[in-house]
């Protein structure tokens, strides 16, 4: 799961706008001239589009009176925004539910309330309520992401390692590395991907602050300025952080994602702190040595925790004219046939009763363990307006060690959300 600071032209807007129209119009022409309901599946899960066109197909032959336009295109969270805002919205909808423009849109009528519908039987129990607004359901999340380390433990067993269980074990084990030449962190500490440690601070002060509740209260609960340099549980953040500036290979100020996972591949670094969604884009690089996960360490042992979300989760436009088939789509999507060929590619702990998970993607279970468990917090921004900031000045802080400005940051984006 990416999160991305975009900035469109006017040019760009109105362009788009005027392509997405047109898109539209194609519509409403290829469906009369096939006599097949069309409907528009707008998917953000660029790295699954293969498997997504394949169920989309096995979904087609079932229902042949039924074309399923499948749309998946670059910087989709833009291009989304960009699209609901001009009232062109598509049949069904990949949007994250933990998200605040998922609520201001489902208070605004733009999705179909799904409560009661029959097919939410098929996932566990609680999965489609947790992301509930005013007791409504307006998203089916099919699967979660979850974030934590990922590491060699080739190179672990060799050098006699181990998964740290509490936070001074883990700087042990840090310097350890180092004291055994090799690089402890595969990172990427630039400004574009600064979400790639998103988790890591927010399970700084979550693990520190007791999870979800506690770190929001001293968050975005707190009063206006409450964020204080001196208070305990900033310290302990700080320190946190502190412990990946220095520790990661040399070019981490300049290196993208996909840099960082070309290093963590080739074996240049021995962990590397990202989402399990990261674990395909790693075994396209065919590492030559075995990967596990670990989840984040609390101070003492057994309060590790994990952060994550609804992964793919898929909405219904409110305003359908298709909203029959959509809904057929969606049903399909809960079901063993379509889930178990997408979790077998993807991974991502699933909400789908019927999927068969037992033994599978053991390099991520270090951490997928935890997911649906009271050691997994849904996203802090779950209570916020806005996130994207608090990417930008987690990477600014590690980069520059500066806490007051730290401070600074983060009392100016949050006291905007306090009343």
């Amino acid at each position: 799961m990416k999160f991305r600071k975009l900035l469109i032209s006017s040019a760009l807007v109105v362009s788009l706008i005027g392509g997405l129209a047109a898109c539209g119009s194609k519509k409403t022409s290829e469906s009369g001239k096939s006599g097949k309901t069309e409907i528009e599946f707008f998917s953000q899960k660029k790295e699954m589009q293969g498997t997504l066109s394949e169920v989309i197909k096995d979904f087609e032959k079932e229902n042949p009176d039924i074309k399923v336009k499948f749309t998946n295109v670059p910087d989709a969270g833009t291009v989304l925004k960009t699209r609901i805002a001009s009232n062109d919205v598509p049949d069904i909808i990949n949007v994250f539910p933990q998200n605040a423009d998922f609520r201001e849109w489902a208070k605004a009528g733009i999705f179909a309330d799904l409560t009661g519908k029959e097919y939410l039987k098929n996932l566990k129990e609680g999965s489609a309520e947790t992301y509930a607004i005013d007791e409504k359901i307006y998203s089916v999340p099919l699967t979660s992401n979850a974030w934590g380390f990922y590491y060699n433990y080739t190179k672990f067993k060799e050098l006699g390692l181990e998964e740290p269980k509490t936070w001074e074990d883990f700087e042990t084990l840090v310097k350890t590395i180092k004291a055994k030449k090799e690089t402890p962190f595969a990172l990427s500490l630039t400004q574009a991907d600064a979400w790639t440690l998103n988790g890591y601070h927010q399970l700084a002060w979550a693990t520190i602050n007791g999870g979800f509740e506690g770190a929001n209260d001293a968050l975005v609960h707190s009063e206006k300025g409450g964020i204080k340099t001196s208070n305990a549980d900033f310290k302990q953040v700080t320190k946190e952080l502190d412990l990946l500036d220095g520790n990661g290979q040399k070019n981490a100020t300049g290196a993208t994602y996909d840099d960082a996972i070309a290093t963590f591949a080739k074996g240049e670094a021995l962990i590397f702190p990202n989402g399990i969604w990261a674990l395909p884009a790693i075994k396209n690089q065919q590492p030559k040595f075995e990967i596990k996960m670990f989840a984040y360490p609390g101070l003492k042992a057994n309060e590790e925790l994990t952060v994550g979300a609804a992964d793919l989760a898929l909405s219904i436009n409110g305003k359908s004219k298709d909203k029959v088939a959509a809904e057929k789509f969606v049903a399909y999507m809960t079901t063993n046939e379509a889930m178990q060929k997408y979790y077998d590619v993807d991974g991502a702990p699933t909400s789908v009763k019927a999927v068969d998970t037992k033994g599978k993607f053991p390099e991520t279970e270090g951490v997928t363990k935890y997911v649906f468990t009271d050691k997994q917090i849904v996203w802090l921004q779950k209570d916020w307006t806005s996130e994207e900031d608090f990417h930008h000045m987690t990477v600014e802080y590690i980069n520059s060690q500066d806490e007051n400005q730290l401070g600074k940051n983060l009392n100016t984006f949050f006291d905007g959300m306090k009343k």
